[in-house]
């Protein structure tokens, strides 16, 4: 009897469409796949493509993914280089994986940068008094993190020595304890801005980017409302 298959789409970019040739292919797996078992195939149809694959970053469906990480039918997986962009990176993500707060702070620390400044949001177990038993996010996925790269880019206009910027927020449930944002800039020195644009960058998230929180207790949930209306165009 035949194994059965999962169906992936995979999208290419930079330097991996122009190897391959193309932006986008469909592929059929074996069930049980995963990203390395993609890869391996990819390098059997596209030879050229194996040097490279030492290096070759990898999302699964927007989010970033590791090699063993298991494909499911519909999948749609990008494959690309680093992103450019030397000491101007930007890291911005919508995740609903838990944070690593080592690793996303890794990404802002560079030789260049002699102050790093981070600020971690973690979910409380209450809330005006009242025990939380969890939050729910929810978000807007391809709009918040176009929304999280513009807050950046505000950031890098006010503060414009500031290097290296990372920007991921949680989706889904949280347990109290649980981080839920995570914003990490880097600067040559500690006045160069770091401190301010890690606390423009949270507060503006809370004003423009599109993720909602709802509140869990124990004997019923609610979703919190903010009081600031973007305007158009903002």
């Amino acid at each position: 009897m035949a194994r059965e298959r999962i169906e992936i789409r995979v999208r290419a970019f930079a330097l991996a469409r122009q190897i391959l040739g193309t932006t986008e292919l469909a592929l059929e797996l074996p069930t049980g796949s995963t990203v390395a078992d993609l890869l391996d195939r990819l390098e059997a149809d596209c030879p050229a493509l194996g040097p490279h694959l030492g290096h070759i970053i990898v999302s699964i469906n927007q989010n970033y993914a590791g090699r063993t990480e298991q494909l499911s039918n519909g999948d749609e997986v990008a494959i690309f280089p680093p992103v450019s962009g030397g000491c101007e990176m930007t890291h911005a993500a919508i995740s609903e994986e838990p944070i690593d707060y080592g690793v996303l702070v890794e990404l802002v620390a560079e030789p260049g940068a002699g102050a790093v400044v981070s600020f971690t949001g973690v979910v409380r177990d209450s809330s005006l008094g009242r025990p939380v038993d969890h939050l729910e996010y929810e978000a807007y996925p391809e709009m918040a993190v176009a929304k999280l790269r513009q807050v950046v880019t505000e950031a890098r206009e006010r503060w414009p020595k500031i290097r290296r910027v990372t920007v991921v927020h949680r989706v889904g449930h949280l347990d109290p304890g649980e981080t839920a944002v995570l914003v990490a800039v880097g600067a040559p020195h500690r006045d160069d801005g770091a401190f301010e644009a890690t606390r423009f960058i949270i507060d503006r998230i809370k004003e423009i980017v599109p993720i909602w929180k709802k509140e869990g207790w124990s004997d019923g949930a609610r979703w919190l409302e903010g009081e600031y209306r973007p305007q158009p165009g903002e």
